[in-house]
């Protein structure tokens, strides 16, 4: 049976500050991670992802709490589990006089990696990421973009098991971002590896999660799908009708499914739980007005991070 990737029971994360202050960051932290998965951290800022990751990474070590890392112990064995996961972060930093490939061959060595092995794995990260053109580019002249794809290209010269990402989009610009989740989502589908993805940014999360937890102030708050999230948060789908005439507002209030309304003048937004059973109805209520404009909106994950992070 294969181990799961990340089993957390109670992890407790302390910060000590001066004069005998400190600061608690993570409050009892239990997860498990499944094998192939991309799990989601999401949560404002100074929620504890990144502190999370760099716990989940053995950057660091908790103060309370047991966790185990492909079946490892992440204290006891924190040397022979480096060897199976890597990161990516935001705004990565590489030695800058060094050009991709250069930098590329000095990691593949702190890899271990040595002689026409070292030079293949090299090249073979270089045509996966599109760096081929900028080989002999030093890192100091790369784009924004670029230094990230080189990021992400370092992380896979291990061929790790487990890959952290935190943040691996900030400061990218749109195309940019498209681009390197698309090669994110690549990475996970060729390889099936198990990442686990840092994010602020609604539409990357859903797009590339299978699951996710938002943190809030150190404690996970809600963890499941994107899709079951928004169900057990109660956010319907919202048809938004514009009219003319008049509209009977108590008697679509109500009818079965309709969780909200908000009215305004010759604007209706209607939150319900189930367009099929509910848009017909709906829509017969208007029967003495006229409508101009309907539309129906699905709640997406920008909704359960504003409504969780409340």
């Amino acid at each position: 049976m294969t181990e799961k990737p990340i089993k957390a029971a109670g992890i407790c994360k302390t910060y000590k500050g001066f004069l005998g202050s400190s600061a608690t960051v993570l409050h009892d932290i239990s997860l498990e991670i499944e094998e192939g998965e991309i799990f989601g951290l999401l949560g404002p800022n100074g929620s504890g992802k990144t502190t999370l990751i760099s716990i989940f990474s053995t950057l660091i070590f908790p103060e309370r709490g047991s966790l185990s890392i492909l079946g490892m112990d992440a204290r006891r064995h924190n040397k022979e589990i480096r060897k199976f996961i890597n990161i990516s972060t935001a705004k990565p930093n590489f030695p800058w006089s060094l050009t991709v490939r250069e930098n590329l061959r000095y990691y593949g060595m702190l890899y271990g990696l040595h002689g026409s092995a070292l030079s293949r794995t090299v090249e073979d990260q270089m045509d996966a990421f599109e760096l081929g053109e900028f080989r002999d580019m030093k890192f100091e002249n790369l784009s924004t973009g670029l230094k990230q794809r080189l990021s992400l290209a370092k992380a896979m010269l291990n061929q790790p098991r487990l890959l952290f990402l935190d943040e691996p989009t900030t400061g990218l610009d749109p195309d940019i971002s498209i681009k390197t989740r698309m090669l994110i989502k690549r990475i996970h589908q060729e390889q099936n590896i198990s990442v686990v993805l840092s994010t602020h940014y609604m539409p990357e999360a859903e797009m590339l999660c299978d699951r996710i937890a938002f943190l809030r102030k150190g404690r996970i708050v809600a963890m499941d799908t994107p899709r079951n999230l928004k169900r057990h948060l109660g956010l319907g789908e919202r048809i938004v009708v514009t009219y003319e005439g008049s509209v009977d507002i108590a008697a679509l209030q109500g009818l079965p499914g309709v969780l909200a309304i908000k009215s305004e003048r010759d604007r209706l937004e209607i939150v319900i739980d189930r367009v099929e059973d509910s848009l017909d109805r709906i829509v017969k209520l208007f029967c003495a007005a006229r409508i101009l404009n309907i539309t129906v909106r699905e709640p997406d994950l920008e909704d359960v991070f504003l409504e969780l992070a409340r």
